[in-house]
């Protein structure tokens, strides 16, 4: 008989430890799948892990014969700076991979008989606004407001969220045959800027923030892309754990969208710098502006609204600004670089 479980792509990322570690207290049974082998650390933590790509579909064939999967954590993705300089690659995985995981959701489903849970991170970077004076102006932005990205990540998002829509509720609208129509159930969030204590930042347009305090705390120079007053909305990596789990375990019938805005906080760049530079007095930090990237990071807003997520299941942030830097990030942090 298969054992259930709980697929993760994308596992060695700053999200899949976090989630990893998350379900491995909850005696969850884990695969994890991705191109790189998982991190020692990890490896007790889950069942199986796989060193494979998600745009195999021979590897994810064999997924469907081998595991009852319940559940699948889509968190596999190539992100938005990194996208940039290849984006006919990005478009690749992070929308080719998730139809290939949308198709795997699919056998699964019909094999069991019953729908099969399909998470999706996706991104500020999903939104676009066209000018400072309006991403001024916008205030907090809604999910269906400003959807016009302008990096390939982007629109990988947004068009990956159709795609969940599609197959949650439209796939085989045309068949004859009815009998067995479970598909997917599909779930998205779409995340702030990220900020891990645990792991390294990994090429984000919004990692100008973890990357402050990693080089203030290493005692390593660092240039900041952005301008100073540069403001858009963060949370920490407990946040969007506890985001994805919650959204999870909502009852199907309490949800009204399929997209969802999280958050927690939004300083500006400065306002970061001075927190750092208050933990780190001797830190070398200075704004040094990337043009293209401080244009990405302008078209994305200042704030979103989060209030469907509050409401349809119960969403609410553990960490505002001063928790999530004085009780989380400075003390791991200094402590990664610093152990006494």
């Amino acid at each position: 008989m298969r054992k259930e479980v709980v697929l993760i792509t994308g596992a060695n990322g700053e999200m899949g430890h976090g989630l990893i570690n998350h379900l491995h207290n909850k005696n969850i049974n884990i695969v994890a799948l991705d191109i790189a082998p998982l991190d020692k650390s990890l490896r007790p933590k889950v069942s199986t892990y796989i060193v494979g790509d998600v745009l195999d579909q021979m590897l994810l064939g064999r997924l469907v014969v081998e595991h009852q999967i319940c559940t699948i954590y889509h968190l596999a993705s190539i992100l938005s700076t990194k996208a940039e300089y290849n984006p006919e690659t990005a478009h690749r995985i992070n929308v080719e991979g998730t139809l290939n995981l949308l198709r795997l959701a699919v056998e699964q489903s019909q094999w069991q008989g019953t729908s099969v849970k399909f998470i999706y991170p996706s991104s500020i970077a999903a939104y676009g606004v066209a000018t400072l004076q309006e991403k001024a102006s916008a205030g907090k932005v809604k999910e269906d407001e400003c959807a016009h990205p302008t990096t390939m990540y982007g629109c990988n998002k947004l068009y990956c969220e159709h795609l969940g829509r599609y197959y949650n509720s439209y796939y085989r609208q045309l068949a004859v045959d009815t009998a067995n129509t479970h598909t997917v159930d599909f779930r998205s969030i779409r995340f702030p800027g990220l900020i891990s204590a645990e792991t390294m930042p990994t090429g984000g347009t919004s990692d100008y923030g973890p990357e402050m305090l990693h080089a203030a705390a290493s005692n390593e120079p660092y240039d900041c892309f952005v301008r100073p007053d540069t403001r858009i909305p963060f949370m920490v990596m407990p946040d969007a754990i506890k985001a994805l789990v919650k959204l999870e375990a909502a009852p199907r019938n309490r949800l009204t969208q399929f997209v969802y805005n999280v958050t927690s906080f939004s300083p500006s760049a400065q306002e970061i710098f001075d927190i750092v530079l208050a933990a780190f007095p001797n830190a070398e930090i200075h704004f040094t502006t990337d043009e293209p990237r401080q244009k990405i990071v302008d078209s994305w807003p200042e704030d979103i609204d989060d209030s469907a997520a509050r409401r349809d299941w119960d969403w609410a942030p553990d960490y505002g600004v001063e928790k999530a830097f004085n009780e989380y990030l400075i003390p791991a942090i200094k402590q990664r670089y610093r152990p006494e």
